[in-house]
Parts: C-alpha cells; sequence; structure tokens
C-alpha cells in the first residue's frame, strides 16, 4: 500500500482542533499487508507535521525552548567553542541566506546549521530530554531555523518543525537503550538524537511529502554517528560539534537534498542492511512511533536552571538548599559527600571544564553560595586556592541505587559541619525539569541573564515580544536582527 493512501486516510480522522492525537486506527487495514508499518507512519506524521495545530501548552513550551536555545547561541558566542565557530562561519560565507547568531554574518543553511548549533552546546546552558540521553535543542532549533529562512516560513510553521524534532529525534534514541546503549556500544545518543531531530525540523520547514520524509530518514540514517569519546574532550570544541553543529548540519543536508530531488530507501527500518540491524537497538521498533501526537517529547525537556552538566542539576540544588536552611560558611564545613547515578557520576568526575566538573562546581557553590554562568565558566578558578581548599572537601560517590531511578536523575548531599553535625538533602525534581518546570517569566529571566551582556536589553525585549507572538510572524527572517550583534 503506497505511503499518499495510508496518509490520505489518516487525515480523514484527525481533527484539525488544538490538542488532537494524531490517531492510529486509520493504519489498522493497512498493518497486516504493510510490513512497513513503522516507516508508514512515522513519514506520514512529519509530512503533516507544517500544518498541523499544537495543543497549547505545546506550543507555549516551543516558544521556551526556541528562546532558551537562542539565549544559549547567543552566550555561547563568548566562549571558546562558539568562536571556533563563528571563525568557520566567516571563512564559510558564500550563499547570505541563513542567519549567523549574535554575528553580523550571514550563511549558506548548512553552514549556518553547523554554527548556530556549536553555539547553542558552546556550554551546558541548552536543554535536555533525560528519556532519551539527549540535547535536542541544540540542533533542532538551528535546523529549523536555518531551512526555514531558506524556504522563507512564518513562525507558525518554525514552531511546529521544532515540535516535530523534539518528537523524532529523541524517539530514535529512546528505541536504542539511551544512556545504557551508550555505554555499551560506545556510540553517542546525542548525536544520534539530534541527527535525526534536525532532519525531521528541517524536512518540517522544507515542505517535503511523505514519501520524501521516507528517503529523508534514509539519508538521515546513513548519517547518524557519533562516539561517546566527546566525554574526553578538554576544551568542549568538539563536543559542541558531536551535540550540535555535526547534527544540525547533518539534518538540513539531508533535507536539501531531498528537496532539491534526491531519492534513496523507502524503507531505511527493515529490509537488508537497514538501520535497527546495525545499529541493534534494546528496545522494539514500535517505540519510534510510540504516542505520536499523544506524547509530545518536547513536554518531557528539561530547562537547566543552572548554566552546567545536568548531573549536577540536583546536587547544587541540594546544596543550596542546605546553605539557605542553615546558614553555614564554606570554612564551617568538613566533608561534602554527593551521591549521584553511576553512569552520571562518570560524566562529571574531576572533568577539566569547570561547569561539567561537579566537584569544583560544589566548591564553587560553598565559596560564593551560588554559582552563576560567569563562574560557572571561569577556568581560572579551577586554580583559586580558595576554591580548591573546598573541592578537597568533596566526594562524589557512584551510587548504584539512584542509577536505578533514571533518567530521572535524584543528587543527594550530605555535609558535616565541623562540629560534626550532619546536614542532608536529597533533590528529586529540580527546578526546570519537566517534573517541576520553570514558569515563562523564570526562562525569560534565564534568558536575560544570557543576552543581555551580548545584545543589550532593548533587543533582547524585543526578541521576547516576537519569540512569544511566532503565531504572528509571516518569515522568520524577522528574527534576525534580534539575534544578531550589529
Amino acid at each position: 500500500m503506497k505511503i499518499e493512501k495510508i496518509a490520505l486516510s489518516r487525515r480523514a480522522v484527525v481533527t484539525g482542533g488544538a490538542g488532537a492525537a494524531f490517531s492510529l486506527a486509520a493504519f489498522n487495514r493497512a498493518r497486516a499487508a504493510a510490513p512497513d508499518r513503522v516507516i508508514a507512519i512515522l513519514s506520514a506524521y512529519m509530512a503533516e507535521a507544517g500544518a498541523r495545530r499544537l495543543p497549547g501548552a505545546v506550543a507555549e513550551k516551543a516558544k521556551q525552548m526556541i528562546l532558551d536555545t537562542f539565549a544559549a547561541m547567543i552566550s555561547g558566542s563568548q566562549l571558546p567553542p562558539g568562536k571556533v565557530a563563528l571563525n568557520f562561519a566567516r571563512n564559510s560565507q558564500g550563499e547570505k541566506t541563513a542567519t549567523i547568531a549574535a554575528s553580523a554574518l550571514l550563511c549558506g543553511p548548512v553552514e549556518a546549521a553547523l554554527t548556530n548549533g556549536m553555539l547553542a552546546h558552546s556550554d551546558e546552558t541548552d536543554d535536555t530530554h533525560p528519556p532519551s540521553q539527549s540535547h535536542p535543542g541544540c540542533s533542532v532549533v538551528p535546523s529549523a531555523l536555518a531551512t526555514g529562512e531558506r524556504f522563507g516560513a512564518s513562525g507558525d510553521r518554525f514552531m511546529r518543525a521544532v515540535a516535530l524534532g523534539y518528537d523524532v529525534g529523541p524517539r530514535v534514541t529512546e528505541t536504542l537503550g539511551k544512556l545504557q546503549y551508550m555505554v555499551a556500544t560506545h556510540r553517542s545518543t546525542h548525536s544520534i538524537a539530534g541527527t535525526f531531530g534536525s532532519a525531521a525540523a528541517a524536512g518540517c520547514m522544507a515542505g517535503l511529502s511523505a514519501q520524501q520524509m521516507r528517503w529523508l530518514l534514509s539519508y538521515t540514517a546513513q548519517a547518524a554517528s557519533g562516539l561517546a569519546s566527546w566525554q574526553r574532550d578538554p576544551q568542549h570544541i568538539e563536543k559542541a560539534y558531536d551535540f550540535g553543529g555535526m547534527p544540525a548540519r547533518n539534518g538540513v543536508t539531508a533535507a536539501l537534498l531531498v528537496q532539491a530531488g534526491g531519492t534513496g530507501l523507502d524503507d531505511i527500518f527493515a529490509g537488508p542492511d537497514n538501520f535497527l540491524d546495525a545499529f541493534r537497538p534494546m528496545n522494539p521498533s514500535e517505540m519510534l512511533i510510540d504516542k505520536l501526537g499523544d506524547r509530545y517529547e518536547i513536554l518531557r525537556t528539561d530547562v537547566k536552571k543552572w548554566t552546567v552538566g545536568a548531573p549536577i542539576q540536583a546536587p547544587l540544588d541540594a546544596l543550596l538548599n542546605l546553605i539557605q536552611k542553615n546558614h553555614f560558611a564554606a570554612d564551617d564545613v568538613q566533608k561534602v559527600v554527593v551521591r549521584v547515578a553511576t553512569d552520571e557520576a562518570s560524566i562529571v568526575d574531576n572533568r577539566e571544564i569547570p561547569d561539567i566538573s561537579l566537584q569544583h562546581l560544589m566548591a564553587v557553590m560553598l565559596v560564593d553560595g551560588t554559582v552563576s554562568f560567569k563562574s560557572a565558566h571561569d577556568l581560572a578558578r579551577m586554580k583559586d586556592p580558595a576554591v580548591l581548599k573546598q573541592r578537597a572537601k568533596v566526594e562524589l560517590v557512584h551510587d548504584a541505587g539512584l542509577e536505578k531511578l533514571m533518567p530521572k536523575r535524584v543528587g543527594v548531599v550530605e555535609v558535616t559541619l565541623s562540629g560534626g553535625k550532619v546536614l542532608s538533602d536529597r533533590v528529586e525534581t529540580v527546578r526546570g525539569t519537566a517534573g517541576n518546570p520553570m514558569t515563562r517569566e523564570e526562562l525569560i529571566a534565564k534568558a536575560r541573564d544570557l543576552i543581555v551582556p551580548v545584545l543589550g536589553a532593548a533587543k533582547f525585549d524585543r526578541l521576547v515580544e516576537k519569540v512569544f507572538a511566532l503565531e504572528r510572524v509571516k518569515n522568520v527572517t524577522e528574527l534576525r536582527p534580534l539575534i544578531q550583534a550589529a
């Protein structure tokens, strides 16, 4: 059965109202005769995303994630990975179609996606999706923006494409097996999820048909790559490429090739040498389409309250709670024991980079009473005697019990004061996580701290107004003057 007929029958039963679920009932008759059920459902869903109204809560979260990613891109321009990415853009100026954030540069969509993707993951400011072990925003938003500018797409379509990218990419690595898969295979779930999510978003902006979406998925499967070796990157520059730049480039390239007439396999998830045979997922392939249009992955995405690695979020919250409740100073502390999940602990255990070193950031919290964007990225403070004195008191425990609770990132902090008194706090839902979400106002406040030092308050205020009124934006190029520097 041809995908066009399946997609047509599905349209007849899907309502256009906000909150309407993507019904699988229309595919029931096709299941017995169609061995390619997964790709039929997924490609049809992707093809119709640009015209499908989002439920109110999903649209609001999409706007918030777009602003949060813009904040990561703009603040990332001041850090070493961002500076490398901007140099790449300066050397790649040809077609002047797409915006490079925090600069006056214009590039082609592929180069812009790569550059903005690296900007967005120049540090640990961008969002995370724990159920899939991925960072969707840092590649999905740059991809949707670059292709949106290429095709003159509306703000409404931009928002829907972003939501689609979050739906597709994370489902791929949830199917593979998320963190456990990365540990077992040494492949990076972050790069794989980003590549599929970016391709879906770019394909939506390009207006690809269901058949073209099948080919897009085949191209994307070929491009899906990435090694967990990013954990050994001492400068975070390659990591910015692995998480943001490479997936965004891959997704936009695949979408533009198909839009230009490229064809490919009709089903990359079935048949000889298919994606699933090659990558050997830990879960059934049905997870690729599980609850599409009913469970929106963007609603399960966490915004980082602290601009640091995700495993450090809960420990910082717990230590701050103890300081605020008990009013002790750094020199009152004899010992700090931090417990996080086993595999998570390995990511942040005494790392060379300040914003992903748990021991260092706990010491900064003891000294300063908080952790700011500036202090989290101050490499010189890793050699500050005052910080090193406190860091020597911090012990990180790789806790197998907390590992069993993943993808919920729980942090337990135990502080022993100099007099022998022991204080402890356990944080299960950090502010900004899906279980304890930030308000719009809190997210705007975070974005203000990151954007205003680079672009100024007046431009930031106009950007916020524009992002939260994306439905009225006729062309996404209207965002350009609000995210670029003079």
